[in-house]
């Protein structure tokens, strides 16, 4: 190859800087001129309010489903329990992570935990909501959202009950005709008595 075939194709050096230069003020002024024209129209801003505030009703009717379903719960009532979960039931805890997966599963969880109550491997308990702690919120079409903060009782006979924990719990209800079922329980903050 010769000395002059080494660089072919190559610009030469006033021309490389000649058409950086030229690429610069094009950009540039590409820039500059899309950064001072004002867009040619902008989307308007449309804001939606949440949900309305729940009313006295809501409040009331989630408030009597709560008290149910620990009833059931605790009162080991797997009939009542399958009218109140729905079959998409999922329970999160902060103790033992992701535990339900339905509510036929929840239902037989609770009726494995009444059994060992039965054969007095499991302790027999109680749940009491803290008053005033109860919130509800709105969602949507789909149901309600309800949280609040409750207290767990040990039992045993001839003696008073012994506090054991307190926590917090987010329920998130939805509706279903006009049935009310309980879909996701997030069971979190548990605080163990002293």
């Amino acid at each position: 190859m010769g000395p002059g075939l080494a660089n072919y194709g190559q610009p030469r050096n006033s021309e490389s800087a000649m058409r950086r230069f030229v690429l610069l003020a094009l950009l540039s002024s590409t820039a500059l001129a899309s950064a001072a024209e004002p867009p040619k129209s902008e989307a308007p801003i449309h804001l939606t309010p949440g949900a309305a505030p729940a009313s006295p009703e809501l409040v009331a009717t989630l408030a009597e489903k709560d008290r149910q379903l620990f009833d059931a719960v605790f009162g080991c009532k797997p009939e009542l329990l399958k009218t109140l979960v729905a079959e998409d039931f999922e329970f999160f805890h902060d103790k033992h992570g992701f535990t339900t997966q339905s509510g036929a599963q929840f239902v037989k969880d609770i009726s494995g935990m009444c059994a060992r109550q039965a054969a007095g491997t499991d302790f027999r308990a109680r749940r009491e909501l803290v008053p005033g702690s109860m919130s509800v919120h709105v969602i949507g079409n789909y149901g309600a959202m309800q949280m609040g903060t409750h207290r767990f009782f040990a039992l045993r006979s001839g003696e008073p009950d012994r506090l054991t924990e307190t926590g917090k719990f987010i329920d998130r209800w939805k509706r279903e005709g006009d049935a009310w079922k309980l879909a996701r329980v997030i069971s979190y903050d548990h605080q163990l008595a002293e």
